[in-house]
């Protein structure tokens, strides 16, 4: 039987019940509206924690850790060079914290294509004096604009610019907690001491606010060329090289190779933040599987609605199979009942739920522990409406198919005498 027959069959037994095929793809719509919305927002939400940690986390960092030095006067003495050595109080090898030779492993980094960008970083214990009482707090020296460039650095300064620290000499910027505790505002200049009792002034240039209070509470930047002068250390001392590579997902082998290489110890990103990134995956589990949950309880409710429909028609089945119709004509005309409320409510869902995300995204989500979140967030992937108006076909293509093969298969003839 030709197609347009079929359809125009299929649209006249979907306009004679027009109130349970509306209740169908309202089913559907509003699956569809919470599958997108509800995948929207998680997806979001992991971006905006992953944003909170990646953003500020180099994709590679190269370091000296300060760990036991293996080699041991005993280990050099002939006469116990075949014996076991049991060592007690073994101390830290202090001289090991600075990268060495750190210009040259820069000027490798340069000529990597791998990599974005680099930035160094130098690290010292300070205390803040405030009046008689003194404040522990980690002074941070960094390169302010290839911060900026590669992680972020201006988006958490809630308060002065980033770029104050290279343009003005002997600045700071504080963190928010700190500055709050110390008293101080923009332009004061505060005073610091170093382990070794040498005291420095500074002039406050902004405020750094990472969303973590007790960081917070004890971190602080200069630029790299100020920390130096305070720790009384020559241009070249580094303890921090901050890589960050064109694809993440390289992180784990080029550290190993750039440890190997460089005589350094390098940690890589996925590393460091495990536990994070596994809590995205969870986060991202659930949202899928409410989701096509959503989608299969409306499948179901299809499923019921066009078995009511053939109870209803099977005087019209009898009809068309006595008057020439095949089971499989009757079957395609179901199979397009069952599709067009698919497709259809399929639609209006993706739409609703790009009305219902846009609401959620202009909401006000002010939080003083996330300074750079202004509204809740929504992820607007194309990825998320394809799934959602594919599992809407698939699942009303299931819904419809197991009725439609059961109208195929009614006798005529049964109906007719019965009648």
């Amino acid at each position: 039987m030709k197609k347009g027959i079929l359809i125009n069959i299929a649209k006249a037994l979907l306009l004679a019940r027009w109130r349970q095929t509306l209740v169908a793809a309202i089913g559907v719509t509003f699956s569809i509206t919470m599958f997108v919305t509800l995948l929207g927002f998680m997806n979001g939400l992991n971006d905006l924690l992953d944003g909170l940690i990646l953003n500020r986390t180099p994709h590679i960092k190269l370091y000296n850790d300060i760990k036991p030095n293996a080699n041991q006067p005993i280990k050099n003495a002939a006469a116990y060079k075949e014996k076991y050595h049991f060592i007690q109080s073994i101390k830290s090898d202090a001289n090991k914290q600075a990268i060495y030779n750190s210009q040259a492993i820069m000027n490798s980094l340069k000529k990597d294509e791998r990599v974005v960008g680099f930035t160094q970083k130098l690290t010292a214990q300070v205390f803040f004096i405030n009046g008689t009482t003194d404040i522990t707090g980690v002074l941070n020296g960094v390169n302010a604009p290839e911060e900026i460039k590669l992680f972020h650095f201006n988006d958490y300064v809630v308060a002065g610019n980033a770029a104050d620290l290279e343009k003005e000499s002997n600045t700071i910027i504080l963190g928010k907690s700190l500055a709050e505790k110390l008293l101080v505002n923009l332009g004061d200049v505060i005073q610091l001491s170093t382990a070794r009792g040498d005291r420095f002034q500074l002039k406050v240039v902004g405020y750094f606010q990472s969303g973590l209070k007790d960081i917070d509470m004890v971190q602080s930047f200069a630029s790299i060329h100020t920390v130096q002068k305070i720790m009384n250390k020559p241009n070249s001392f580094v303890t921090e090289l901050d890589v960050k590579l064109k694809d993440i997902n390289l992180s784990i082998p080029t550290a190993k190779e750039y440890a190997q290489l460089y005589q350094t110890d390098a940690e890589d990103i996925q590393t460091a933040n495990a536990q994070f990134e596994t809590g995205s995956s969870v986060r991202s589990i659930i949202s899928y599987a409410v989701g096509i949950t959503l989608l299969i309880v409306a499948g179901f409710g299809i499923y019921n609605i066009l078995n009511m429909m053939i109870f209803e028609k099977m005087d019209s089945i009898a009809i068309l199979k006595a008057t020439g119709f095949s089971g499989k004509d009757v079957k395609s005309i179901f199979m397009y009942i069952a599709m067009s409320i698919g497709f259809f409510g399929g639609l209006a869902g993706l739409l609703f739920g790009f009305i219902l995300s846009s609401i959620i995204d202009q909401i006000p989500f002010v939080t003083a522990a996330l300074p750079t979140v202004k509204t809740f967030p929504i992820n607007y992937s194309i990825i998320f409406y394809i799934i959602g108006i594919s599992f809407s076909l698939i699942t009303t293509y299931f819904a419809g198919w197991f009725p439609a093969r059961k109208a195929s298969k009614i006798d005529p003839v049964v109906i007719i005498r019965g009648k």
